[in-house]
């Protein structure tokens, strides 16, 4: 295939040995990388062959930056939805690492609501994992994919259950031993007090996290996702939540449970709407550079 969108192409004669078949490396532009993965599908090269997608840093020669000023657009507004299908499919899968992490996280939330730091609040976001998942979920309903968006559901709920009922059971296991009180739940809580107490700005936090978490993971920039992960206090009511319960502090259970639900709600919703916004914006922009060009 002649693309001036590519460039560094190699070829190896039969050098692959399964599948069998030839072995071919190029380098691709961002911005055209789902116009050539298209195209494979179209050669069967899903079916009968294999792909694998890796990402270069940088590339500093001239034949590069020909390539780039070929494709139309910016390499950071381009979504690589093969590869970014494909991670939506691993956080939806699973695994005791994920249950393990979640669980860890909320019941460092717990031990932060005890003693009212915010230091450990942040903590708990940080080590929660859930984000992935939610991404996944949104990515399910925004393309329409049943399969993915049952798999994400499930699995983040059977992860916030797991990680509340292990929660409640350790805050359970302290109050027997004297450790803990319902004091600690219902004193006043000047820095972690907020976690129980929903309010406008609680949705507002969640579906600007939402928005950041997706385009940080459509974009290529990991390192935006821990300013998503400090943000939003997903995991912070779920220990917040599993301490309400242990301590039977009712008045308290329904504001932690209403900040969980907010935010999931809000990071999904967010995440729809901005992955469907891609995808309209891109196509937008892709037609209007051709017909400049062509015209």
């Amino acid at each position: 295939m002649a693309d001036v969108r590519t460039t560094n192409i190699v070829v190896l004669p039969a050098a692959a040995k399964r599948p069998a078949g030839d072995v071919v490396h190029c380098d691709v532009t961002r911005e055209a990388t789902s116009d050539i993965l298209d195209w494979l599908k179209d050669q069967g090269i899903y079916e009968d062959g294999a792909v694998a997608l890796s990402t270069v840093d940088a590339s500093p020669s001239r034949n590069a930056r020909e390539t780039e000023e070929a494709a139309p657009g910016a390499p950071d507004d381009a979504v690589v939805w093969d590869a970014v299908v494909d991670q939506g499919y691993a956080e939806a899968r699973g695994s005791w690492a994920f249950y393990a992490f979640l669980t860890l996280a909320t019941m460092i939330a717990a031990i932060a609501v005890i003693t009212d730091s915010a230091i450990l609040v942040v903590g708990a976001m940080v080590v929660g994992p859930e984000f992935g998942v939610v991404a996944a979920l949104a990515l399910g309903l925004a393309l329409g994919r049943v399969r993915l968006t049952s798999q994400a559901f499930v699995l983040l709920a059977k992860g916030f259950l797991v990680a509340i009922v292990l929660t409640t059971l350790a805050a359970l296991l302290a109050r027997a031993v004297g450790w803990i009180d319902t004091a600690d739940v219902t004193a006043a809580r000047p820095l972690t007090g907020f976690i129980w107490r929903p309010d406008k700005w609680s949705a507002v936090v969640a579906v600007l996290a939402g928005c950041a978490g997706v385009l940080s993971q459509t974009a290529g920039r990991s390192n935006a996702l821990v300013g998503v992960f400090i943000s939003v206090t997903t995991v912070p009511a779920a220990g917040d939540l599993a301490l309400s319960i242990a301590l039977w502090a009712p008045h308290q259970i329904g504001g932690s449970a209403a900040q969980l639900g907010i935010n999931l709600a809000g990071m999904t919703i967010a995440g729809v709407a901005t992955l469907v916004l891609q995808r309209i914006l891109w196509r937008w922009l892709i037609n209007r550079r051709l017909s400049l060009r062509y015209r």
